[in-house]
This record gives structure tokens, sequence and C-alpha cells, in this order.
């Protein structure tokens, strides 16, 4: 079989876990233009402690937008922990407009009690002869009551607070990402997981004797499509991860893979070849209607929906070699895209419809890339000998992909303007099919 079709068939079967650790940053080029922040360590009045350190999780989240670039703690010119004790001056003098610092205490019922503050060193500086007022200055100035088990999911809130707050996007820190982990050995040794975005707090949600593929999540995050070969067959399934509960949802002769619900979570798009060939299929999981979407003699694999449901992206060999085209749902018009190195395949698209993620090959390796869909503009995002199964953020601020790193796969993380590389240890060989979740 040709590579790209091994890929879609095998690609994912062998997957392994995260280590339970933080992200690895790798600082790429063009960090000069990342925005200087201050990140105080916030002020703990008590005596144990804390499960989470708060001011690090912000930091680590806001550097791996590849937007930021937290001042380190031994190069922070004070400690301050709220605004009244900000010395404006001796930030700026670091090119540093923002500052977030805070103060944490203990209440009788054992809850943290946060209270934290993003400052706009600017407008602090101009207000500081006491003309303005602290709202003017004062970005954002918070209290929480927050449990024990909870202080890591906060932090991640006061990060996508912060985030939107300095640059008008929503932050996607507060997310989860679904993979698969081979655990072989085991009675069930393929697991579907999911963790929050950072590869913490993850939990199994099904476990299997045979292989499982392709996780990918419905518009609400409460379930996960994916394909199962537990029946001998590959076949795809609907999990609703709370409830733990399952529906078959196709079983056609031969071939059932790359399942990728709609915008909206009615329809369900999946790849069959009951017909012979791979070819696209559109699934109304309400009344069970299939119909199909590619035709002919060639292999179209690997659709992900555009943002307004309109329209698809696909990988197909129509041309010889695999790349991507563009599919007019209404027409049923497919129109080449990709032009840049001798494939290009796994397409996905920024939630504002702007940027095409892919995987590239070239004499280089396969790497992810993006496509500037107006202007056609390529920019390889990756340095790695075989990097595969990109899935963008849901506010399009970063890329999640697998990569294989001396005969062992890992999960890592580049920011969509290639900036900032961070990778995810692992205590095992080989980590591939990370699907990033919708926003919580």
């Amino acid at each position: 079989m040709k590579r790209w079709m091994i890929g879609v068939f095998f690609a994912l079967l062998s997957v392994s876990q995260f280590a339970h650790a933080a992200l690895d940053l790798v600082i790429t080029d063009g960090v000069d233009s990342a925005r200087p922040i201050g990140i105080v360590p916030f002020e703990w009045q008590g005596q144990n402690k804390l499960p989470t350190d708060i001011s690090a999780v912000i930091a680590s989240d806001l550097q791996r937008s590849g937007k930021f670039s937290p001042i380190a703690n031994n190069k922070l010119p004070q400690r301050p922990y709220n605004e009244s004790q900000i010395n404006y001056g001796a930030w700026t003098k670091l090119g540093v407009d923002a500052v977030v610092t805070g103060s944490i205490t203990q209440n009788a019922e054992g809850n943290y009690v946060i209270n934290y503050q993003l400052v706009d060193i600017v407008k602090g500086k101009l207000n500081s002869d006491a003309q303005g007022t602290a709202s003017d200055y004062l970005l954002l100035n918070n209290r929480a009551v927050v449990k024990p088990n909870r202080m890591r999911q906060y932090a991640h809130r006061i990060s996508d607070m912060v985030y939107q707050k300095l640059t008008g996007e929503r932050g996607a820190f507060l997310t989860r990402i679904a993979y698969v982990d081979d655990n072989q050995g085991t009675q069930f040794p393929y697991q579907l997981r999911v963790a929050d975005y950072d590869g913490y707090n993850e939990r199994v949600v099904l476990k299997s004797k045979q292989p499982l593929m392709s996780p990918a999540w419905s518009p609400d995050g409460s379930k996960l499509a994916y394909v199962s070969f537990e029946n001998g067959k590959a076949e795809i399934f609907i999990l609703n991860i709370y409830k733990g509960t399952r529906e078959l949802i196709a079983n056609y002769p031969r071939h059932n893979g790359s399942p990728q619900f709609s915008p909206d979570g009615t329809k369900l798009a999946m790849v069959l070849s009951k017909t012979g060939s791979l070819q696209i299929y559109i699934k109304d999981l309400k009344t069970k209607q299939l119909r199909q979407i590619t035709h002919g003699r060639s292999n179209n694999t690997e659709e992900v929906w555009t943002p307004d449901g309109k329209s698809m992206y696909f990988t197909s060999d129509r041309g010889g070699r695999p790349q991507i085209y563009h599919l007019d749902l209404a027409t049923g018009n497919a129109q080449r895209v990709t032009w840049q190195g001798s494939q290009n395949m796994g397409a996905q698209i920024t939630p504002n419809g702007r940027f095409l993620v892919m995987v590239n090959r070239s004499d280089s390796g396969y790497n992810i890339a993006k496509q500037d869909l107006k202007s056609g503009a390529v920019q390889i995002l990756t340095k790695a000998r075989l990097a595969e199964s990109p899935s963008i953020a849901p506010n399009g601020s970063m890329i999640i992909y697998s990569s294989a790193q001396n005969n062992s796969y890992e999960l890592s993380l580049v920011s969509i303007d290639g900036r900032f590389q961070a990778r995810l240890p692992s205590t095992s060989k080989r980590v591939r099919a990370p699907a990033w979740g919708p926003f919580l």
C-alpha cells in the first residue's frame, strides 16, 4: 500500500500515554516578537504547601500560546501582591506592559480564596500621580473560592481571562484533549483517554482489547466518535464520556473510519469503502440517512468540515499523489488547494476559516504546515522527521500533533505562528491521535 494509505488505516493503531508532567517548552525562532509579561508568584498566606502553583500554570499557559514571554522569576524587578505595591517604572524598564499578581488564603472549610489582578502597567504609570482611578488600569480584579482539587482548573481559567483581556480573543487553556493509549501487556491494552490540554487530570473513558483509532469531539464536548476493531473490523462508535454509554454508528462492509462531527453536531462525516475505494459520506444522526459525498475510483479520505458547515476539505489521490481538495457540499464541486510539497494530507481548518493546517511532505520529511487560504502562502511550522495528526485549539492559537522522535512517538504543541513548540514527555514509546476538544 502507499505510505499515505497505510497512514489512513494504521497510523493510529499503536498509541501510548502521557507522563503526568508539565510540558517541556522548546522555544524556536521568533521569540523576540512575543510580548513580555510579568507573572508574579501569588502570595500564599498559609502553612501547608499549595496543591497547585497558580502563577506557574498561568505563565506556562501564556508562553505556550506563542504570544507572550513571561519574565523569569529570578529576573522580576519586584514581587508585588496587589496593584498598590507595584513600582510601575521598574516594569516599564523591562518593556513589560501588563502584570498578573495575587494572593491566596484558606478558609475554614478548607477551600482556597484567590484574589488576583491584571494590571495595565502603561496606564498605571500615567495614573500614578493620583489623577486617574484604579478602574483605568485594573483590567482584572477578581476573587474566587476554589476547592483544592479545582486549583489547576481555575489557574487555566485565569489564563483564559488574561489572554482575552490582552488579545481580544478567547483563551483555550481550559480545554481538553482526547487520545488513545496503547498499554501492551495488560488485559485491555487500548484505552481512550481524556485530559486537560497540557496532559494533566487524565482519565480513561474506554478500554478495549482491540485497536482504537481517530477520536473526534462533538461540538458540545460531551461525546467522542471513534473507530474500534473490537468486532474484527473497523467500525465507528459514539461514546458519551459522562454517561459511559455508546452507540454503533457505522459497520458497513470493509472499512469504516475518519468520523467527524458537523459544526452543529447533527451529522457525522465518515469514510467508507463499501463500494471499493475510500469515499466520504455524511450520516444524519437523527434520521440515520446516509449520503455519499465523493465518487469515482480515487481514494478520498481525512475529511474535515469548514466552520460554517457548508463545505469540507479532504485528502485525495485523484491527481496521483495525496493532496488536499475543497468540496462545496451544495454543488459537489471539488477543487485542489495544495500545491507546495510532494504530498499534503490531514487537513484541519482554523476556527476563523483563514488557515488550512496540514501534514506537508517535502525533502525534509513530514511536517506540520499552515496555508493562508486567501493568498496561498505556506509556512512550515515544525522541524520533525515525521509529524502527523494535527488538531487545532478551539481559538486557533495552538496545534497539537504527534511526531516521531528517536524511534518513538510523542505529542507536541506548536503555536499557530510557529514561534513556540512544546513537547509532552511520555513514559511509553508511541503516542498518536490527539484530538483537541471544544471550549468548555
